[in-house]
């Protein structure tokens, strides 16, 4: 019997083989692509949690570094390590900032919870990064902020990083070669290059009919313009008729960030001041005072019973543990009642307290405390109790030497600080040697132009200022006096009756000015060109400033206000002095931190220094810097 043939349903099965399989390698390639999707999603949600978290914790460092900056900027470095647990440690965005921060749990790498952390890393001297270019800082110190967070909402326990060393930049204000705290005016000055950084914590005015050249940067918190000011017409908001020319990159940045040196910048007169009974000389105010930072203090004051000669009190001080001399407690004083030139030529000869002359721009007679600093010299390298206390066989000077003519007096008198004899000063083994006082300060002649090892006056009438040491004068405010200056001259001309002579300083300027009250000659303070002032007729002279001139106060006691002296203004306005050819130079030496004068003042700047992504639970992560 036969069957007959079906091809047809062979050819079926076949098909329907081929089809489960196909059916199969379809079923196991959709598993694979859901199981790589759902890893992929799993992924991107771990991304995701992860960013969150990341963005978390550098929330968390930049609530510490706010912090801490203002902390820095407002009461200095001490009140930032003083914070480090009690205010740092325990700061993380909360609740009550923002709801979302319920969703994350912040930590402090170390496994405590709620916690950031903070902690000294180490100190950095060196240049600053190029955004503060040719600024240096000295023993700075490093903070690294460090935070961990974890989403708790997320489905995932991601550790998100973030880690910042922020740099507590303490830069010498030398480093700028003229810094304002307030209104700067360059306004009708005489011609003038400016070759060192510029920054003004107010206005800056320019506008001259001379030639103002800045060949490095220009700063100022609020705007440069060129008003009407010192009786003169506005030269308008065009830059090309300003009579100025700016050669850095930018030309001149407007609304720049306050630089900040102390507790109060409106009134950083307290630097120079003697502190109120009762303060600690390590507080923040303390610590910057310049009473405290010197090795020797000499106050002048009147007699006990209010008569015959002025008592003088001498006092050496050496720091130790690191403290300002200030808190030395076992200081050694020297202490003199009727102080007569005669016993002081014996026992301080660098000392005279009898000297008198006018002051016709303040309309009064001085009451002079002058020190030959020639003879002071001397005298320090050979005096017992100075050895005793201070030896320089051991390295211990007097670098800082502060002075204060505190000699009650009349309306018409004025108590001040005048240094002879100034050409060479204690090197002090290479740390310099500066000048101090709340009173208002007079040179008299060059003053820092040579060294034990130059001739004389080497580095006078020249910018070269290879033969001089770190130098400064920190003073209410500063007259220089040529050497040809005699004090009796002084009541009847201000020509003092004789040849002014050329005259070289060659020493960081720290002082106070009057400022403008108003846009006329009688109520301008003078300008940047006069902040060192004047009482000779120099109209065929010369002076050399080598120098970085910085204005931080209104003078306390030399408050007369500028007027000008050519006579533009009307009677009662009269001159009393002439100006010299003025040669302004910024001294490069300030540029490197070695030739930093003793007791300059810093700029608080803090700086974002370095900023990585550590690996969680990690605080010794290396990021590179910026």
């Amino acid at each position: 019997m036969k069957f007959p043939k079906h091809p047809q349903a062979g050819r079926a099965g076949v098909a329907l083989i081929l089809v489960l399989i196909l059916v199969g390698v379809s079923i196991l390639i959709l598993a694979g692509v859901m199981q790589r999707t759902q890893s992929v999603a799993i992924l991107n949600e771990r991304n995701n949690n992860y960013v969150v978290s990341c963005n978390a914790a550098e929330a968390a460092v930049e609530k510490v570094y706010a912090r801490m900056a203002y902390d820095f900027q407002s009461y200095g470095p001490l009140r930032v390590s003083n914070n480090l647990s009690t205010i740092y440690q325990t700061s993380i965005p909360t609740v009550a900032e923002n709801s979302f921060w319920s969703d994350f749990q912040f930590s402090d790498a170390q496994g405590s919870v709620g916690k950031t952390y903070v902690s000294y890393a180490y100190s950095y001297s060196g240049p600053l990064p190029s955004s503060y270019s040719n600024l240096f800082t000295i023993s700075a110190p490093v903070y690294r902020i460090v935070s961990n967070v974890v989403n708790t909402k997320g489905r995932y326990a991601v550790v998100g990083t973030a880690q910042e060393d922020v740099l507590l930049a303490m830069v010498p204000l030398v480093t700028w070669a003229i810094f304002y705290n307030g209104l700067l005016e360059f306004s009708q000055t005489a011609a003038m290059t400016v070759n060192g950084r510029v920054q003004a914590n107010g206005p800056i005015y320019v506008g001259t009919s001379a030639t103002l050249v800045f060949n490095s940067g220009v700063s100022t918190t609020a705007n440069l313009t060129a008003p009407a000011n010192n009786g003169q017409s506005s030269y308008g908001t065009d830059p090309s008729k300003w009579g100025t020319t700016f050669n850095a990159t930018p030309g001149y940045t407007t609304n720049a960030a306050s630089v900040t040196v102390s507790l109060n910048m409106t009134n950083s007169h307290f630097l120079i001041d003697i502190p109120p009974s009762g303060e600690n000389s390590m507080s923040s105010t303390g610590q910057q005072r310049l009473y405290n930072q010197a090795q020797m203090i000499l106050i002048v004051t009147n007699a006990p019973n209010g008569s015959g000669n002025p008592t003088v009190f001498l006092t050496m001080q050496s720091s130790f543990n690191g403290a300002v001399p200030g808190s030395d407690p076992s200081p050694t004083t020297l202490y003199y009642t009727n102080a007569s030139d005669s016993f002081l030529s014996t026992n301080l000869p660098f000392l005279s307290l009898t000297n008198r002359f006018l002051d016709q721009r303040e309309g009064k007679t001085n009451l002079v405390t002058q020190i030959d600093e020639g003879r002071f010299s001397t005298w320090v390298s050979t005096n017992s109790n100075v050895q005793g206390k201070l030896p320089a066989s051991s390295g211990i000077y007097p670098t800082i030497l502060y002075v204060a003519d505190r000699r009650n007096v009349t309306a018409k008198q004025l108590p001040v600080v005048r240094l002879s004899n100034g050409q060479q000063l204690p090197s002090n083994g290479g740390s310099g040697f500066t000048v101090a006082t709340q009173n208002p300060l007079y040179t008299l002649g060059n003053y820092n132009t040579q060294t034990a090892s130059s001739s004389a006056n080497q580095s006078a009438n020249t910018t070269n200022t290879a033969y001089t040491v770190p130098a400064a004068l920190m003073a209410d405010s500063l007259t220089i006096l040529s050497k040809n200056w005699t004090d009796a001259h002084s009541y009847t001309t201000y020509a003092q009756g004789g040849s002014v002579s050329d005259t070289t300083i060659n020493a960081a300027i720290v002082v106070g000015t009057m400022p403008s009250t108003g846009t006329s000659v009688s109520t301008f303070s003078g300008g940047v060109q006069n902040l060192p002032r004047f009482l000779e007729d120099w109209s065929n002279n010369q002076l050399w400033l080598n120098t970085s001139i910085i204005r931080l106060w209104n003078s306390k006691l030399a408050t007369n206000q500028f007027r000008d002296p050519l006579g533009f203004n009307p009677s009662p306005v009269k001159p009393y002095y002439n100006p010299p050819t003025r040669h302004f130079s910024f001294d490069v030496n300030f540029l490197n931190s070695a030739k930093v004068p003793p007791g300059i003042p810093v700029a608080f700047v803090p700086i974002r220094f370095a900023w990585g992504v550590p690996p969680p639970s990690t605080t010794t992560y290396t990021p590179a810097h910026n």
